[in-house]
């Protein structure tokens, strides 16, 4: 008898584990792949490097420092210093620390742009999909003409008869970008709104609010979650472009864009000062894309497993 017991103990799910949304399996998948373990990793250790020591140096990153000015990096063996372990541009400012605070506002204006494109362009995709008809042409007639402006195209004419703060290139870009999500929103709706679960929401008189935040909301979280890390990625290096051009974060204010600009003068002699930021950028991008394409293979192994 115990070992009747003992089988149908082992068949019967226990009731107190919970079922893991398709979002949970999809992100603890993609945390069994050894490159998004690493693509992570780095990403967490330049994030803490670029928060962390710029608060615990006295050096200040904008000041000059002539008598300093053109020091090579340590790894040369010659002419280098301690205080200055990646050596100082043209003007003697320490490179380290100003590729990790041009990587804050990297880092800083990718996420940012890439919520404000999540939030406008799911919601108008989630509408659009949702309610159909003449809203759906309308919002996705918006979203052919956005699609056929090129991002940097229109970000290049809106700044440059603007001032380039931080908040004016978040709102361009993120305005830019949004939608591709509208388009990924719109397909999920598509595809839930005619389950029955969704029907038996309406039977019992659930809002079109409640029905959209509360159930499409959440399908569409799987597709959209690799697409969002890449598309850090992606506004990282048009922050770069903007700031190489001169449209970026403006002078004092280090960031990769302005570095690599100042330092194609001095590419003969003193080409640590270009590179160094283009490896920062080169590293952080290469463990976003690690995570973005193993969450992107996570993504289809929860597809095929739930078909």
């Amino acid at each position: 008898m115990s070992d009747v017991h003992a089988i149908q103990h082992l068949e019967t799910p226990h009731p107190s584990q919970p079922k893991l949304t398709p979002t949970q399996r999809m992100l603890r998948e993609a945390w069994s792949s050894s490159a998004f373990r690493v693509g992570f990793f780095i990403f967490v250790l330049l994030l803490f490097g670029a928060l962390i020591y710029p608060e615990l140096t006295s050096i200040d990153p904008t000041k000059m420092n002539v008598r300093a000015r053109l020091m090579p990096p340590m790894f040369l063996g010659e002419g280098w210093s301690w205080v200055h372990p990646l050596g100082t541009d043209q003007l003697g400012r320490d490179l380290l620390l100003r590729c990790l605070v041009g990587l804050r506002y990297s880092v800083l204006i990718g996420c940012a742009t890439v919520v404000l494109m999540f939030f406008v362009g799911c919601g108008l995709g989630l509408v659009s999909g949702f309610k159909g008809g003449f809203t759906d042409t309308i919002i996705m007639r918006v979203t052919d003409a956005q699609l056929s402006i090129p991002m940097i195209i229109l970000a290049i004419t809106i700044l440059g008869v603007s001032r380039p703060t931080v908040p004016a290139i978040i709102l361009v870009l993120g305005l830019s970008g949004w939608p591709l999500y509208a388009r990924v929103a719109r397909s999920a709706a598509l595809a839930e709104k005619g389950k029955e679960y969704i029907k038996g929401e309406r039977v019992l008189g659930a809002s079109d609010l409640r029905i959209i935040l509360r159930f499409l909301a959440p399908a569409i979280l799987p597709p959209i979650a690799f697409v969002a890390v890449l598309d850090v990625a992606s506004i990282m290096i048009f922050e770069s472009i903007l700031g190489f051009i001169g449209l970026g974060i403006q002078p004092p204010t280090p960031t990769f864009g302005n570095i690599i600009a100042d330092g194609r003068k001095y590419l003969i002699n003193a080409w640590w000062i270009a590179t160094m930021p283009g490896m920062f950028l080169l590293i952080t991008l290469t463990s976003l894309n690690l995570m973005g394409s193993a969450m992107e293979s996570a993504r289809n192994s929860v597809l095929k497993g739930a078909a």
